[in-house]
This record gives structure tokens, sequence and C-alpha cells, in this order.
């Protein structure tokens, strides 16, 4: 269940901009112990929500590599997002009304200062691991970066130090999709909603890639007629599936505003280079790459590795792409398990997904 933290006071972003307070989501499963040293925070990724459990089935929940019954979990709706913390379509406090377009852009380290505010009032004060892929590794190794004491493993899986001039013009593309759709400039929660769906269209085209497409989308529907020029084809109705699914769920406000957020990603920024920055990182550090990701490609994750100070650094082949970080949980599980020194839990783990895996 998504839980509610309010900071009252002022907050400053990056930009300057000043904001009276906000409001944060978030999921915490299991107990802190009374030595605080079972503190597991994950990080999400764009769309997703604050309850890893059901997103990361495979490593988090009851029997899983991150079990609640061991750890305090804790997972932080990002600002911007329509899953609890402060977003688009809530009050702007001057003008009592929905922020809509004027929402302020958060970057991913006012993300993290933020989410400072809210363990304090939890009262961590050290984490044992810190986990996130994509967007979510990104505030994560900003984290680290900020506060170097405060955990003692993270791993960052499919991520990187600077959003590249690549991902950062796959959002922009997404946010013309949006721009271009004639109701966007309306001021209600479904302006543009149509530019959204074919957004997440344009998405999934890098969170896949060539052989992902052609293993899982080759061909034509049953039904379809044979007539050249009339097919219908699975690639077609699986990009229009995946942009209606998104629909049902998101808005296009938090979609456009926290794809800016990503953009905005970089390590180095106020820090002398990005080399120095990954530098301050102490904690004992596992990169973990995707080879078929073509969002985030693993040289990234080598630059990673490079230079936070002993890193480790694992590659997993997968045909997922960039969303293999999600779906490649077993893979994950097997390379977190000697990272973390962890024993006798490896066969109870697989035994649950493999039971999982039999359900579908």
């Amino acid at each position: 269940m998504t839980k509610t933290f309010y900071y009252k006071d002022a907050f400053i972003l990056e930009s300057g901009e000043i904001l009276p307070g906000f409001h944060l989501g978030y999921t915490a499963l299991g107990t802190l112990n009374d030595k605080g040293d079972n503190v597991v925070w994950i990080f999400h990724a764009l769309t997703a929500n604050s309850d890893p459990s059901e997103w990361w089935y495979g490593l988090v929940g009851d029997q899983c590599l991150f079990d609640p019954q061991q750890y305090f979990i804790v997972c932080v709706n990002m600002p911007g997002s329509c899953y609890g913390s402060i977003s688009p379509l809530d009050i702007n406090v001057p003008g009592n009304e929905p922020y809509y377009h004027d929402f302020p852009t958060f970057t991913t380290r006012d993300m993290i200062r933020a989410y400072g505010h809210l363990k304090t009032e939890l009262g961590i004060h050290r984490i044992k691991v810190g986990l996130g892929g994509s967007m979510g590794g990104q505030q994560l190794l900003e984290w680290a970066i900020e506060e170097p004491g405060l955990f003692e493993h993270i791993i960052p899986i499919a991520t990187n130090a600077r959003h590249s001039p690549w991902g950062i013009a796959f959002n922009a593309t997404q946010r013309f999709c949006i721009e271009g759709d004639p109701t966007w400039k309306e001021k209600n929660e479904l302006a543009g909603i149509n530019g959204m769906k074919v957004a997440r269209a344009v998405a999934l085209l890098s969170y896949r890639n060539y052989y992902t497409y052609g293993t899982s989308q080759q061909g034509v529907h049953n039904l379809s007629a044979s007539t050249p020029g009339k097919e219908i084809y699975k690639a077609e109705t699986y990009q229009q599936h995946q942009g209606d699914k998104l629909a049902r769920r998101f808005n296009a406000f938090s979609y456009y505003f926290l794809s800016k957020s990503m953009d905005s990603h970089d390590v180095g920024r106020g820090r002398k280079s990005i080399e120095t920055a990954l530098q301050q990182v102490r904690a004992k550090t596992l990169v973990i790459s995707i080879q078929s990701d073509i969002l985030f490609p693993p040289v990234e994750q080598e630059f990673l590795a490079s230079y936070i100070p002993s890193a480790e650094l694992a590659i997993i082949d997968s045909h997922y792409g960039h969303d293999g970080f999600l779906l490649e949980f077993e893979k994950i599980t097997d390379l977190i398990i000697p990272f973390l020194g962890i024993t006798n839990i490896k066969s109870k783990v697989f035994t649950q997904l493999n039971e999982k895996h039999e359900a579908r």
C-alpha cells in the first residue's frame, strides 16, 4: 500500500525554482530492524510505481531475493509521476489549479535530495543495498555520489552517468509526438493522450531491438487479409497495444516531464567532471549491463565500472534489449547473490521463479 510523505518547508530545485513543499508517494515493505542495517532502497524506472513487488516480482517479495521478512524495502515514486508523488496534475497552490504545462522539472539530483528528507523521516541512517535500472539507476548513482557514506552496496543496472545524445533524441522525439497532439495545449488530464500513445510506441523501439521483434512479432494475424497492402501485421498491432496499455494507467503530462528529468541526468554537473564525480562513490558496486541494450548500451556501463572505485561489471546475454533489466530477474539474481555474499537462498528463490513460470 502506498504511503505519503509530506515535506512542508521550502525546497529549492536545481533550476532555482522554490517549491513551498512537496509530497512523495512511497512503498515500505518489511520492518527496519533494531540495528538499522537491513534497508534495501529500490529506484523505479520511467513509468513504474513505488511497489517493486509488482514490477520486479522475481527480485522483490515473499521468498524472493529481497524478502520483506528479512529486509526493510523502500521505493519512492518519482516526483512528476502519477502514482502518488507531486505531479503535473496536482494543485499549484499560488494559482489554485493543477500545474499542467507549468510543472517544474525535477532533475534526478532534485529527486534524490527530496528522498533524503523521507530517509530522515523513516529513521534510516545507512542503506545496505541500493539498486535500480535505467532512470532508477541514474537516481541511485546521483545519491551514491551526493552521500558517499550512505550505501553499503549499490547495483546500478542498464544505466549511465550522463544521459546520452542518443537517449535524449529518443525522448525529444516522444515529446514531439505529444506536442503534435491537437489536445496537448488543453488543461485537462486527458490532454495529449493520443500523442503519448505514439510516444510510447517510439519508446518501445529503443526498449527492445531488431532480434526481439523478429522473435516475438513476426508475421501477420490469422484473420488478416492475404491481399498485399491489407495485411494486419503483428508488429503493428503490438505497437498500438503498448500505447493503449500505457494510456490506461498514465498521463501525457507525467510522461512529458519525466522524460525531461531523464534528459537532465548528468552526475558531473557542478562536480568538476563525470569521472571525478564517479570516483566519489564509496559503496561496493556491481554494475550490470544488458548486452543487447541499444538505449543504454554496454559501453555506458563499462564507463561506470572504469571510474567507480573497485566496481565489478557483469554483462547479461539477453534478447530483450533494454527491457532485460526488468525481465531477466533470474540472471540478475544469480549475479547479486555472490556479490552480496548471500548463502542458502538460491534454491528457494529459483523454486518460486519456476513455479511462477509454470503458472503463466
